[in-house]
């Protein structure tokens, strides 16, 4: 039987995203418990029993299983409630007003992520109702405080409640957006994220009168210097599996790719060559492939000075520092004050903010191949590929404890006027309500495929 799109469920997904759009859960402060709560109701309307939580006062996350018989291991089906910001000024619709308009939902986490906590309650509902004779726990969990890291939300379940959220396979943000080549969609997988490490700089120097420059020590110019140094320092290339497989099959896919890619797999030593060749005809894929093959250091806030003629002894920066699966955190410390110490080892400090490993799981499984075949049965030609992604997801807590993450939110690229939007923490956020249909759909067949 050919696989359909389950257009019946297109008014009561929308709706449900609709009401939780307009729970305002920008994070900080999160205030994520009145949306937990709302999905609670929603599944409870359904006969399902769920699990509320609290880490701290408002900080809210439930979850909830349909329970199989044990033969097969359990699937969680992972999403978080909070959205970053959002100023109304700049957008054309209220970002919490769960607007409906042009065949989209309106607004602040419509991609990022309620849309995908919509499209997860829905399967579950469909489950149940259907039937459907599981042979393992389908888990849902909708959890509190991704943007800020994640640690009052699916960290805290997973070290308090385990036997309520672990699962071997999970199933979260990160991927399942299909990139447009020459021959046909090549749906992605997020089986990989780089890890963080945020650190701030201290320079010092001696502070003087601004019209006697050379009589003082000016910490501004001993941190543009830092600046210079570490947002210019060239990391080594590495590839890692996830990327590799990545090249491949766009390769594969794509013609036109073929050449610069394959050079790309053979000589990565040259890849910025390769990728400044590549940015000529197409710069944003180009441009998203460069952090994918190696540790970057930003620098994103920098606060020096305190009066207009006075030379400043102080002056501090932070840096956002990216590496990739298979590089740790210490050594790259390490690496970094090296580096400061060619600048001026006398008169710098160097103070860590926050740390979290890269992580990654293998395709090699049989729920990555579920994926991809039901994806090729909604679009036969299509191709599936792994990806990494430079930002992080709660995955990377799950992918510790040896569960196997895919980042995996279905969905063709949203279109405005024949242009392709992206819109994750952007203005006029939105999500179509085809995009919403085909990722119930796929969903619910992968989920019912892996699990019966």
């Amino acid at each position: 039987m050919p696989v359909e799109l389950l257009k019946e469920v297109e008014d009561e997904v929308t709706h449900f995203l609709r009401e939780l759009i307009r729970i305002n859960t920008i994070n900080p402060p999160g205030n994520e418990t009145v949306a937990a709560k709302y999905v609670t109701e929603s599944l409870s309307n359904d006969g399902f029993q769920c699990d509320f939580f609290e880490s701290a006062p408002e900080r809210g996350s439930m979850i909830t299983r349909l329970k199989g018989t044990g033969e097969k291991p359990s699937l969680l089906l992972l999403s978080h409630l909070d959205v970053v910001a959002a100023d109304a000024k700049e957008w054309s619709v209220d970002p919490f007003g769960g607007v409906v308009k042009d065949g989209f939902v309106w607004g602040r986490g419509a991609l990022d992520m309620k849309g995908m906590t919509s499209i997860e309650v829905m399967v579950m509902k469909l489950l149940k109702r259907t039937r459907v004779k599981l042979k393992g726990d389908v888990i849902l969990a909708a959890t509190a405080d991704e943007e800020q890291g994640g640690l009052s939300g699916a960290d805290y379940l997973l070290r308090n409640y385990p036997e309520k959220i672990f699962a071997p396979y999970v199933l979260n943000e990160g991927g399942g957006s299909a990139m447009p080549t020459g021959n046909g969609n090549v749906f992605t997988v997020q089986t990989a994220e780089k890890g963080i490490l945020w650190f701030k700089v201290k320079a010092k120097g001696t502070p003087g009168h601004g019209s006697m420059p050379n009589m003082a020590d000016n910490a501004i110019m001993r941190m543009n210097k830092v600046i210079a140094k570490l947002g210019n320092y060239q990391s080594q290339v590495s590839l890692v599996t996830t990327v590799k497989k990545f090249l491949e099959e766009i390769a594969r896919q794509n013609s036109t790719l073929k050449e610069p890619f394959t050079r790309l797999l053979t000589n990565p030593e040259l890849s910025d060559q390769i990728l400044d060749e590549l940015a000529k005809t197409a710069p944003q894929l180009a441009e998203e492939i460069r952090p994918r093959l190696k540790m970057t250091i930003t620098p994103t806030i920098v606060h020096g000075g305190v009066k207009e003629n006075i030379i400043p002894s102080e002056c501090e920066a932070v840096f956002d520092c990216r590496i990739l699966p298979g590089q740790e955190s210490a050594q790259t410390i390490e690496l970094i004050k090296a580096l400061l110490s060619e600048v001026d080892s006398e008169k710098l400090e160097f103070e860590g903010i926050q740390t979290q490993q890269p992580s990654e799981s293998t395709a090699e499984t049989p729920l990555y191949t579920t994926i991809a075949n039901v994806l090729q049965e909604f679009e036969p030609n299509c191709g599936v590929t792994p990806m990494l992604t430079t930002g992080g997801t709660d995955s990377r807590f799950f992918r510790r404890k040896g569960s196997v993450c895919y980042g995996f939110h279905p969905m063709y690229p949203e279109t405005s006027s024949g242009k392709v939007i992206k819109l994750e923490h952007g203005i006029d956020e939105r999500i179509s309500t085809k995009n919403l249909i085909f990722g119930t759909s796929v969903l619910y067949e992968t989920v019912k495929k892996f699990m019966t």
